[in-house]
């Protein structure tokens, strides 16, 4: 099944369905969203080099962590 086809679908769903249509694909989005932190932030993820970055910042001065400047 295509993309025009899953739209026509959900066109035809009544807007009770849709809406839990729409809730399942919010709460499945957070938890991709929420994934793809983990591995980014985990041990040779790709997000750890800035948060090197940032905490070198903070040891030297340059920055304060939030709430505390």
């Amino acid at each position: 099944m295509g993309l025009p086809e899953i739209q026509h679908a959900i066109e035809t769903l009544s807007t009770e369905q849709q809406t839990a249509l729409l809730d399942w694909l919010a709460e499945r989005d957070r938890h991709q969203w929420d994934a793809e932190l983990e591995r980014d932030f985990s041990p040779g993820g790709a997000g750890m080099d800035f948060l090197d970055r940032v905490k070198a910042q903070v040891r030297q001065g340059e920055s304060v962590p939030m709430g505390k400047g």
